[in-house]
């Protein structure tokens, strides 16, 4: 059991809380009973386009993904600059071997540490033989001093630069390591910000659905294990400021469509005349031949479950990068059509996001125990909330330095 502190001289003043929970939506948080005793906050939050790896960097940067450079893991290489020049040599391995998603797994946990990879790494369903023509966004830590590709600071740079005492979660461990390491943290009083990571509703909700069993159960533990850590602060602080927030939403999915084999039978040349990245819920193309293109984009037009978006939705939606980065033509699949097999993977899932961001499934949640607290109306006004909070701690901290120094003082 936790101890209180001795007495209200080594109770910190005041901790900033905030409990990342990925793909925790707001119709989930509508739906399911969640902390309704403490959470006095309750609003959705809009997501941006894109997956967590869109997501996340527009949390901790407070900008679009234009502006910070993260969308998909996948992009055109730009000439032999790219870790996986020689990646295609290991086409020659079988298919059947290399399409299994352990294989997959394990070839991406020994590839990474050889590539100098800090980051998310996942080689997913990438075909071998077109490897070397990608290349891969996440290769730093986003977590870490010069992790953004756009180079600006994350909100964890504010903390280091302004000497803000913080415990921030490590992004590789476990759900429950993350935990105990911020159980620990908040026994220290000197901690003034805690960034808590919990990732795994995201593969439950991939695996089961909105409504599948283990979710319930997810969304209990999660509340219990919050809890735990609000009986922890409270002894040691006298103003826990709790924060609890996703990146997106869920939607279940309702059909395949098997895009990529329809593009293959056209008889343009991967590589020669065009280039592709088939996302679960989108395929992104760069083309090399006037016919390619039109031969491709009339195939997409041709296709009820999805549409091209127009460059000015790209823009609107912050995801008009320079030199088409990430793509020429963004063909997306409607709400709940998994595009498979693709790039991601030859299996259907239960559920997926990466779908129109303004879709109500898309949406994500955004709660608080303080409520006259400012609500964040989409993603990017999260890290705002982040540094006015650790203004306010700063501000704080100076306050309590300098009383101290006038009561030791002759």
């Amino acid at each position: 059991m936790t101890q209180p502190a001795k007495n209200g001289a080594d109770m910190g003043e005041r901790i900033s809380l905030f409990v990342f929970i990925d793909a925790f939506g707001w119709e989930l948080v509508k739906y399911y009973p969640f902390l309704d005793d403490i959470l006095m906050v309750k609003a959705p939050m809009d997501t941006v386009f894109g997956y967590s790896s869109t997501c996340i960097p527009t949390i901790l940067t407070g900008k679009m993904p234009r502006e910070h450079g993260h969308f998909a893991f996948f992009t055109r290489a730009n000439g032999d600059n790219t870790p996986f020049a020689r990646y295609k040599l290991l086409a020659r391995i079988p298919r059947a071997i290399t399409r299994r998603g352990r294989v997959r797994a394990r070839m991406s946990k020994i590839l990474k540490p050889l590539h100098g990879i800090t980051g998310y790494f996942q080689l997913y369903n990438m075909p071998f033989e077109h490897l070397h023509r990608f290349d891969y966004t996440e290769k730093h830590d986003l977590f870490q001093p010069g992790g953004i590709n756009g180079g600006m600071p994350t909100i964890f740079d504010y903390l280091r630069i302004n000497d803000i005492p913080a415990h921030i979660a490590d992004w590789h461990l476990s759900e429950t390591q993350n935990l105990a390491a911020a159980r620990r943290a908040l026994r220290n009083p000197r901690i003034r910000f805690a960034f808590v990571y919990l990732g795994a509703m995201d593969s439950i909700l991939h695996n089961e659905g909105k409504f599948g069993d283990g979710v319930p159960n997810k969304i209990r533990w999660y509340g219990h294990e919050i809890r735990r850590l609000l009986d922890i602060a409270r002894r040691h602080y006298r103003e826990v400021r709790l924060f609890v927030f996703s990146d997106h939403g869920m939607t279940d999915t309702t059909d395949c469509c098997p895009l990529m084999q329809r593009i293959e039978r056209l008889g343009l040349e991967f590589g020669r005349d065009y280039l592709a990245v088939y996302d679960s819920t989108m395929a992104r193309f760069w083309f090399h031949t006037p016919d390619a293109r039109h031969r491709i984009t009339d195939a997409l037009s041709a296709e009820p479950r999805g549409s091209i978006l127009s460059p000015e939705q790209l823009a609107r939606w912050g995801c008009d990068f320079p030199e088409n980065h990430y793509g020429e033509c963004f063909f997306l699949m409607n709400p709940g059509i998994l595009l498979c097999p693709s790039f991601m993977g030859e299996k259907p899932l239960a559920a997926m996001h990466g779908y129109d961001p303004q879709h109500p499934d898309s949406t994500a949640a955004f709660m608080s125990n303080i409520p006259d607290t400012p609500r964040p109306h989409r993603l990017d006004n999260i890290f705002a909330l982040m540094r006015d909070e650790a203004d306010a701690i700063s501000g704080a901290t100076a306050t309590e330095a300098a009383k101290s120094s006038q009561e030791v003082a002759p």
